[in-house]
């Protein structure tokens, strides 16, 4: 089931989030626009392209999978995931792809080193999604909350790619979380930076069937 919202079928453009509308009243402030999103590495688990093409559901819907005529639902806490893209000068980034990718409750993720013995990963759980802002920035995701795995604090992989700035891989974290400060990529990364990257976790509206929901905004370079 994908969650991608209508986009400019002209990517690569910019607009000025003044006058964008109320829409954007709810989201929450940046302490600063001028920094962009900190780089971070792919980790071992990005997903290759040749092998996702294997397979047809890997849409905005992370936490439902079809198999068999079935519609699955993933074990763990259901999250909605809304992010708006702009830049360090404030314009609204569209026809931006976005991809995310994350470990299931089991701490397996989808990767074709990932052997997928019976009772070892949750196959109701799609594990890597893509979508692509809107004309308003906006995309949104539904997954699950991330959880720890050895050696790593609960987080999210993101990738995003616009002819404007290219590509850029980074990672979300829930704000708060004991794990964050035993983590080596979070240890090293800029408070300012950390910031940006922060997930604040907010309980979502019992008719949504989520738990949790993120609206989070992402700066790109200019």
């Amino acid at each position: 089931m994908s969650l991608q919202p209508p986009h400019d079928p002209k990517p690569g453009r910019r607009r000025f989030t003044l006058g964008a509308g109320a829409a954007l009243i709810a989201w929450p402030a940046l302490a600063s626009s001028r920094r962009s999103l900190a780089a971070m590495t792919d980790g071992p688990f990005y997903p290759p392209r040749a092998w996702r093409e294997q397979w047809s559901d890997w849409d905005a819907d992370l936490s439902r999978v079809q198999r068999d005529g079935r519609t699955l639902s993933a074990k763990g806490e259901h999250l909605g995931l809304e992010l708006r893209l702009v830049d360090t000068q404030g314009r609204i980034v569209d026809g931006a792809e976005i991809e995310i990718w994350q470990c299931d409750v089991l701490a397996a993720y989808r990767h074709p080193s990932v052997r997928q013995a019976a009772g070892s990963y949750d196959e109701a759980f799609q594990g890597f999604g893509t979508s692509r802002s809107g004309r308003d920035g906006q995309a949104r995701f539904r997954s699950i909350r991330p959880v720890p795995y050895p050696g790593r604090t609960p987080h999210i992989h993101i990738k995003l790619r616009q002819p404007s700035f290219g590509e850029l891989t980074s990672q979300l974290f829930i704000a708060g979380d004991l794990g964050n400060a035993r983590d080596f990529l979070w240890r090293g990364l800029e408070p300012a930076d950390r910031e940006m990257l922060e997930m604040t976790l907010v309980p979502a509206a019992p008719d949504t069937g989520l738990r949790w929901q993120v609206q989070q905004t992402l700066v790109l370079p200019a």
